[in-house]
């Protein structure tokens, strides 16, 4: 069985980013990046996804916070509240880590190379966060012709894959599909601004869409 290294942040989209990962046969090492984000209850929930999952290793990598310093979500400025869905995605949010899934996927590549991992798996997602542009295809296309040419694997031939099976799909569609694959949703959480103990806002622009893709899907939001 193949080796693919799947990204787990602990959100709903990589909770389900692990289960197509599982499901297409993989044995799967999972990463999750501790880089001092406000919404530390991620990482929790990360530990909890794939202790369900049941996968073969999950490592947390610790990246210098001053590194992807300057967004709200690490201590650069508040995180908006109360937008309408319509808006969100217009234009580059200040929940916009800098170069975040550039930096993500270039660690994960090293990690990937030295497991003999040839398909990294992502959560991206160009629909419902349209305003970020490391969540954009074309991105991850150019990526992976460089995880092609700038490791010894590639080179040697042994063809790198970047797969971001929700990269099309709305919310309520990922929702439906995690569903499908027997993801337990209140393991998750997408709150960028939670309170202490963890409980979501509410009102970040990632809990409106949770709950408006659950809403969209007919099931009950976890």
């Amino acid at each position: 069985m193949s080796i693919a290294v799947v990204l787990v942040s602990g959100g709903l989209d990589s909770a389900v980013t692990l289960a197509v990962a599982m499901r297409d046969g993989h044995d799967c090492l999972a990463v999750t990046f501790d880089y001092g984000q406000r919404h530390r209850v991620e990482l929790e929930c990360a530990n909890r996804v794939v202790a369900s999952a049941g996968v073969m290793e999950h490592r947390t990598v610790a990246i210098d916070a001053s590194a992807l310093a300057g967004s709200a979500l690490t201590g650069g400025g508040s995180v908006p509240h109360g937008r309408s869905k319509s808006s969100i995605g217009e234009g580059i949010p200040d929940t916009y880590v800098p170069a975040r899934n550039l930096v993500f996927l270039s660690l994960v590549l090293a990690i990937a190379e030295t497991a003999g991992a040839r398909s990294l798996y992502i959560g991206a997602n160009a629909v419902d966060y349209s305003g970020y542009p490391d969540c954009r295809g074309e991105f991850l296309e150019s990526f992976e012709r460089t995880a092609n040419l700038a490791t010894k694997m590639g080179v040697e031939g042994d063809v790198f894959f970047v797969h971001a099976p929700l990269l099309d799909l709305s919310k309520a569609d990922i929702i439906r599909l995690g569903r499908d694959l027997g993801v337990d949703f209140s393991l998750t959480s997408s709150c960028y601004d939670p309170s202490s103990a963890g409980a979501p806002c509410g009102t970040c622009d990632a809990c409106v869409i949770r709950a408006a893709g659950f809403a969209a899907a007919g099931v009950e939001c976890q």
